[in-house]
């Protein structure tokens, strides 16, 4: 039964690992438990006055150590003010400038939620020592866990070297390489670890009129697909599955999510009430769908963002060629590592050899559009853009099988064509064509 199947764990602890990496409140929250704890336990330890820690802790009475535990609490609720008003800023710049879809990398940021954790941490660890700094049952007293504040100071030198930090990383954060150079390789690492080969060869089926259909539970986006726990219970019970949505496609809560049916043939299979409700749960287990894209399984999503970049540099409102190119080289080191894989729908075997799921992906020429086709459209009566794109297309094609090389020529053919309609000096146009026409000999 799946709610047994020890494999469905782990695709749970992705969502969750995933939802956590994702959230700016995550590590603070840890930070806050931790810092707490730490002080505590300090406030438990009575170092000697002969011991040689003893001239490294705080040497002021209780009501100065009262004071400075204030001190650092109001200073740190300014600090944080500032950081979170400082990173609002990023990301509304990101947005804005870039692209909205580059928000989730900006929260992803460890430094930012590290910087930000170390400041709660301190907040919190000086306002709870507070509850035991010169009062002792209602009562002051001149007794005070010394240990305990001298870790406040430490933390507050620690701050400080922090926003330090934090203003330095978050301005080079910003820096439109720095953004476009982040993107690449999070996409490269999808494809390193995440990425599975389809077969170009393979056909989807068509399910057959009995077919059961099995429902999104609920609207968003495809965000990952583990096969594991899927194919071992259509194995259990003899059947054969479709799914429908391929990762980083949108769903609709109650449209078909996969099509089941008899391996065998037949009319619609026969399941009881029990059985058909334990492959709904494993099918909503093995699609995940969530309210945002993510990186992931999702390659094209990586990719959509700096096409997005591209072509944003591109509008009139921006009019900056330069960073289009950038986005473009970019690109280029994706497509490079997309053209030595297969690409296409997979048919999952199960442990007895027989094709049980079907699984839907993206094939090249959609990833090869996806990257290029927006910056072709708006950036094609512009030399310098047709020159970064057709260097790309070279440096592409050098890659990759013949049915590859296919898809890129067939690219640089429309390319060719747009330029030939858009741009209208000849002094422009010609040498474009020149070196569109060489591009064209090297891919063939």
């Amino acid at each position: 039964m799946q709610g047994s199947d020890p494999r469905v764990s782990p695709v749970r602890r992705e969502a969750v690992r995933e939802y956590l990496a994702s959230s700016l409140w995550a590590m603070p929250t840890a930070a806050v438990v931790v810092a707490l704890i730490v002080g505590a336990w300090l406030s438990s330890v009575l170092v000697d006055p002969a011991s040689p820690l003893a001239v490294l802790l705080f040497e002021g009475t209780a009501d100065d150590a009262r004071s400075l535990l204030v001190s650092i609490a109001s200073t740190m609720v300014t600090v944080i003010a500032l950081v979170l008003g400082l990173t609002v800023v990023a990301l509304q710049l990101a947005s804005t400038q870039f692209s909205p879809r580059l928000l989730r990398n900006f929260l992803r940021d460890i430094p930012n939620q590290l910087t930000l954790s170390v400041f709660v941490a301190t907040f919190a660890y000086s306002t709870a020592g507070l509850y035991t700094v010169g009062i002792a049952s209602g009562q002051r007293v001149e007794t005070y866990p010394r240990l305990a504040v001298s870790g406040a100071l430490l933390l507050l030198f620690v701050s400080m070297v922090m926003l330090v930090y934090f203003v330095h990383h978050l301005a080079h954060s910003i820096q439109i390489d720095q953004v476009m150079k982040g993107v690449e390789k999070a996409t490269l690492r999808v494809l390193e670890h995440s990425f599975v080969e389809g077969d170009p060869h393979v056909r989807l089926p068509t399910p057959p009129d009995g077919a059961i259909a099995l429902s999104a539970a609920r609207s968003g986006y495809v965000q990952a697909i583990h096969v594991g726990a899927l194919v071992a219970a259509l194995e259990a019970r003899n059947l054969s599955a479709l799914i429908v949505p391929i990762v980083g496609r949108h769903v609709v809560a109650g449209t078909p999510l996969a099509w089941v049916w008899d391996t065998d043939g037949g009319d619609r299979p026969s399941l009881a009430p029990r059985p058909l409700a334990d492959l709904r749960r494993v099918i909503l287990q093995a699609v995940r769908v969530g309210y945002e894209r993510t990186l992931e399984q999702d390659v094209a999503f990586g990719i959509r963002q700096l096409a997005d970049i591209a072509s944003k540099a591109l509008s009139p409102a921006v009019n900056d060629p330069y960073t289009a190119n950038q986005a473009v080289d970019h690109l280029a080191s994706i497509l490079a590592a997309l053209t030595v894989r297969q690409h296409g729908p997979r048919a999952v075997r199960d442990r007895q050899g027989v094709v049980r799921l079907h699984v839907p992906a993206r094939d090249f020429e959609y990833l090869l559009e996806l990257a290029l086709g927006q910056v072709r459209r708006y950036g094609a009566n512009e030399p310098r853009v047709v020159r970064a794109l057709l260097r790309v297309c070279r440096d592409v094609g050098g890659f990759g099988d013949e049915a590859h090389r296919a898809v890129v020529r067939r690219y640089v053919e429309t390319l060719l064509d747009d330029v030939q309609r858009m741009v209208p000096q000849t002094a422009d146009r010609e040498p474009l064509l020149a070196e569109g026409a060489a591009v064209l000999a090297v891919l063939a």
